[in-house]
């Protein structure tokens, strides 16, 4: 099926933004219905209406408890529920509402129908959160070609201002509003090769809103002893937040703010330095440089010791401690690389490569010239055949995010014995060999894990179950030791498959991990009725 065009879209824990390819073959984001380049990622639900954006982040003062914010922080936490409505609302669900709205925007400012779309996550997000980030796209009724990670599509972005002609290794620091990344890229010949990538999906400005919120109450209450805790009242809290983000944006251009802080009754004027603002929050700061640095390790142990430039992706990456503080860890001196928008404008571009491979290979099908196939697509979107070309031939290797393994009984104690690791390039494939524990042993469990913390463990408590299968039924006669091989494959497409063969079976098992699983088809099918609803009303 031919794909016409193919919007990018920038899934934000606190801001998100689509984009698309202008007539002009650049990436251009699609401002809203407000005039803004992103929109709040906050959902208000007011019975069966919702509000997606900055109103619905402004009532977060008045309404909280009917206002859902930080959503993509719980993707892949399949027991999570947001209470509103009438309804119980997953993660997916919620962000299918927020993707309905850029979407609704972007059709109203263009005139066209927004299906084909590039959905983007960050790059230490797990195989379970992924699926579900596009099962979110689906039940916003959108066909989600693929799902890119943010430090890959920033690069691609720089990639492209330059006209594809860098040749050089970049490291993304990727400060968003919710998640933290950091990634090695290497860029050259016009093809972008993941180096290696770490991360936190906890850690993002919102934390640094938490401890100046914290800040400014605390200087509340000691100019207002008798005043009680802006914490202990869910609208002073909502209201406190919401502030705190507005004074860390202000330092970031000025040395000092001042807010009113109201709690009941009671307020007071309250002024913060950047200094206080940077104390505060050091340990934040530094969390980042430690997994900098970790991946800095990384890629050297793959060979790459020079970075020739630092791009700052990431709203939060504005805050002047982040360029200071990469420049006393490793004398990097970073440059804000569009900071906002990139991540978006770098998942059009690829999605516009899909849509010209499709056409390419569409028409190769058919008995079409290369050549000849080229230059059609390049008529057909207005493009030059050497340009088609040069996207076309672009190649991006992405590295695992996390480990994948098995669980298997070393000295008789359960072990999670890892396959495939952190930052393996992709596509991977790996066969180990295991052996059976008991004579005429008739049936084999394998349990599927992905690596569950920052560093691998051994034991399976701290790793994510991914699926479990049996080899059942196995003959007789075959003694304790009988060897047991498992290969473990990860393609390009994300997709892990891993396969166990006993040589008593004519079939070995084969296990291909769907996480969507985590929802019955019911479950999906009510979720896609509720945001069908509700976004006719968005």
């Amino acid at each position: 099926m031919s794909i016409d065009k193919v919007f990018g879209i920038d899934l934000g824990t606190t801001y998100s933004c689509i984009a698309q390819m202008d007539r002009f073959g650049r990436p251009e984001v699609i401002s809203n219905m407000d005039g803004d380049n992103t929109t709040p990622s906050v959902v208000q639900f007011q019975g069966d209406d919702v509000v997606v954006g900055k109103l619905a982040k402004r009532s977060a003062r008045i309404d909280p408890d009917n206002v859902a914010q930080l959503v993509k922080r719980h993707m892949g936490d399949t027991a999570w529920r947001f209470h509103a409505g009438g309804r119980e609302w997953s993660a997916p669900a919620v962000s299918a509402l927020i993707l309905g709205a850029l979407v609704k925007d972007a059709e109203r400012a263009t005139g066209e129908q927004v299906k084909d779309v590039v959905i983007t996550v960050p790059a230490y997000f797990g195989t379970e959160v992924r699926e579900q980030t596009k099962l979110a796209g689906e039940l916003a009724g959108l066909n989600v070609l693929d799902i890119i990670n943010e430090p890959t599509a920033a690069a691609y972005s720089y990639g492209f201002a330059q006209d594809g002609s860098a040749n050089e290794t970049i490291l993304v620091y990727d400060l968003g509003g919710g998640t933290f990344d950091t990634t090695i890229i290497a860029l050259g010949s016009g093809n972008i090769r993941v180096v290696a990538t770490d991360g936190d999906h906890e850690l993002g400005g919102a934390n640094w809103d938490a401890e100046l919120a914290g800040l400014l109450a605390e200087r509340f209450l000691s100019a207002q002893p008798q005043a009680s805790d802006p914490f202990d009242d869910v609208y002073s809290e909502a209201d406190l937040v919401t502030q705190a983000e507005e004074v860390k944006q202000s330092l970031t251009q000025r040395e000092t703010a001042e807010v009113l802080v109201v709690s009941g009754a009671d307020r007071a004027s309250v002024s913060v330095t950047r200094g206080d603002f940077e104390e505060v929050t050091r340990s934040l700061m530094d969390r980042t440089i430690e997994l900098t640095r970790r991946t800095v390790d990384a890629a050297a142990r793959e060979g790459v010791t020079q970075i020739d430039r630092v791009l700052l992706v990431g709203g939060s990456s504005k805050m002047p401690a982040v360029a200071r503080r990469l420049k006393e860890a490793f004398g990097y001196d970073g440059q804000l690389a569009d900071p906002d928008l990139a991540v978006a404008k770098g998942a059009a571009l690829f999605g516009q490569k899909l849509m010209l491979e499709r056409t390419v290979e569409e028409a190769t099908g058919r008995g079409v010239d290369l050549t000849k196939a080229m230059a059609d697509a390049a008529a057909a979107h207005g493009m030059t055949s050497e340009a088609v070309k040069s996207v076309v031939e672009t190649q991006i290797v992405n590295v695992c995010s996390r480990g994948f393994g098995v669980v298997a009984q070393r000295d008789n104690v359960d072990t999670a014995i890892f396959l495939v690791h952190q930052n393996d390039a992709v596509p991977v494939q790996v066969e180990e060999t295991f052996y059976t524990m008991v004579d005429d042993q008739s049936l084999i469990s394998v349990e599927v894990f992905e690596q569950g913390g920052s560093e691998e463990s051994e034991s399976p408590a701290d790793n994510n179950v991914l699926i479990r299968g049996q080899i059942t039924d196995l003959p007789p006669g075959y003694p304790q030791g009988t060897a047991v091989t498992v290969r473990m494959q990860m393609g390009r497409d994300g997709i892990l498959t891993v396969t166990a063969h006993h040589a008593g079976q004519l079939q070995p098992l084969t296990l291909q991990v769907d996480t969507t699983s985590s929802m019955t088809p019911e479950q999906i099918a009510a979720e896609r009725s509720a945001v069908s609803l509700h976004k006719k009303n968005l």
